[in-house]
């Protein structure tokens, strides 16, 4: 089955946001083959289980509580992103460590197991990231865009044209993605 890069939060909780912004960038910026399947999860829990069911590679980019510096990539892999969801930002995060409990059970975990995770800053109730965790993003998408070529992916930038033709998603003029 294809890779799953998954991007989860909440739009309306500032840098809970971050896992969608991740992958709004990804999806508008790079081509990939053979094709992934690129999801904005947004604040879903069980709903994502057959989405995130028997992959051979599943990626996760979200908001994550670890006591780094705001603004701070931190990557996990396999089992230790479970374990990571014990402290829990949002709701989804209970949401998505019941998947992965679930598909553990049913043993249609993913083979490969990744959560690229930025540390955030304010998690207020307001549209938009706040500067250092915009500037996560770049850092965040390097991660990802390894872990996709370590897989056999391989990984084209968008050409300017395609780039435009993407449709962007603008909640704050100064951090438009």
């Amino acid at each position: 089955m294809k890779t799953l890069v998954l991007g989860i939060g909440n739009l309306l909780l500032s840098d809970e946001a971050v896992g969608v912004r991740i992958i709004e960038s990804l999806e508008r910026q790079y081509a990939f083959s053979p094709e992934i399947d690129i999801v904005d999860g947004g604040t879903s829990g069980m709903e994502l289980l057959e989405t995130m069911a028997q992959r051979e590679h599943m990626i996760v980019a979200d908001a994550v509580l670890t006591g780094s510096a705001p603004g701070t990539v931190t990557v996990l892999r396999d089992n230790e992103v479970p374990a990571l969801f014990t402290r829990k930002i949002s709701p989804h995060q209970l949401g998505l460590a019941d998947v992965l409990m679930a598909l553990q059970l049913t043993d249609e975990f993913p083979r490969r197991l990744m959560l690229v995770g930025v540390e955030p800053q304010s998690l207020e109730s307001t549209i938009g990231l706040s500067d250092c965790v915009q500037r996560a993003i770049e850092p965040a998408l390097a991660q990802i865009l390894a872990a996709l070529n370590a897989s056999g992916i391989t990984v084209r930038r968008k050409t300017p044209q395609e780039q435009a033709a993407y449709p962007t998603t603008c909640l704050s003029v100064e951090h438009c993605v």
